[in-house]
């Protein structure tokens, strides 16, 4: 089976992971958050490209057969490099712009994010290849990442700043949602709770997944199994919490798998 890596600045991956073990659950994984140093959504693109290429590298390194980017923000700002690096596949995430425009209804869609996705050169590229009669209203996301990592997504602060981060986006009419980082389907409950089932959401776990088995299966060779694989849990701040995080916010039995986690305290 093979080694997969999960990388993202926080636990905004794990949504990728937890469909990831759904779809691929014999598999070994090694999910590496990036804590210490989230969010990445309000660093400098330099930064970003710098500090992903550095930890998808570690992830090589450490035998994965193929790497996630399971951040929109390091997606944007670093994939191209790391793809000419590494020779490996690597599979990133970009926001559902493209599903979302296929299923409006009246054509308004509104676009949820860390800012330095919204003014990446890929999130503009993306833009362009939307038919023309589809509105996307861009808003950031600000603070919800940090509420999130901090255990905070069913809060009243949580709901609070996502009212005021969601109100222009309803102001215009949109009556479809691209949860445009891969944090925010853990604020799926939050929006519920404000919007009802008024605006369809949008996400790509189940698109990121699919391209990841599809390279995956490029490499191996794989055969049914009822066997589950091994995840290990890295963070570049505390191991345990980011665990106890995971058994929170993921739907998957990690119970049957075989668990692990440690400190990335040597490259912190």
């Amino acid at each position: 089976m093979a080694l997969i890596g999960v990388f993202d600045s926080g636990v905004g991956g794990l949504s990728i992971l937890d469909e990831a073990l759904r779809q691929l659950p014999q598999h070994d994984y090694i999910y590496l958050a990036d804590s210490a140093n989230a969010p990445y959504g309000e660093k400098s693109s330099d930064w970003i490209a710098v500090r992903s290429m550095f930890l998808c590298k570690y992830l090589a390194n450490n035998g994965c057969d193929a790497i996630v980017i399971a951040c929109n923000t390091a997606t944007a700002e670093a994939i191209k490099h790391i793809r000419a690096e590494l020779d490996i596949p690597i599979v990133g995430v970009e926001p559902g712009i493209k599903p979302a425009a296929m299923q409006t209804q009246n054509g308004i869609v509104g676009v949820l994010a860390t800012e330095a996705t919204l003014k990446s050169d890929k999130f503009s590229a993306l833009l362009a290849t939307l038919p023309e009669n589809c509105q996307v209203i861009k808003q950031s996301g600000a603070g919800l990442v940090s509420l999130i990592e901090a255990g905070k997504a069913d809060s009243e602060d949580a709901l609070e700043l996502l009212g005021q981060h969601l109100a222009p986006i309803l102001d215009a009419g949109a009556d479809t949602l691209v949860l445009g980082c891969t944090h925010y389907p853990f604020l799926r409950k939050a929006i519920r709770k404000l919007l009802g089932d008024s605006i369809t959401l949008v996400d790509t776990s189940d698109a990121v997944v699919r391209q990841l088995k599809r390279q995956v299966e490029s490499l191996h060779q794989v055969m049914p199994s009822q066997d589950r694989g091994t995840v290990m849990f890295i963070s570049s701040k505390d191991e345990s919490s980011l665990l106890a995080m995971a058994k929170d916010l993921m739907f998957s039995d990690l119970q049957s798998h075989s668990i692990s986690s440690k400190q990335l305290g040597e490259i912190a």
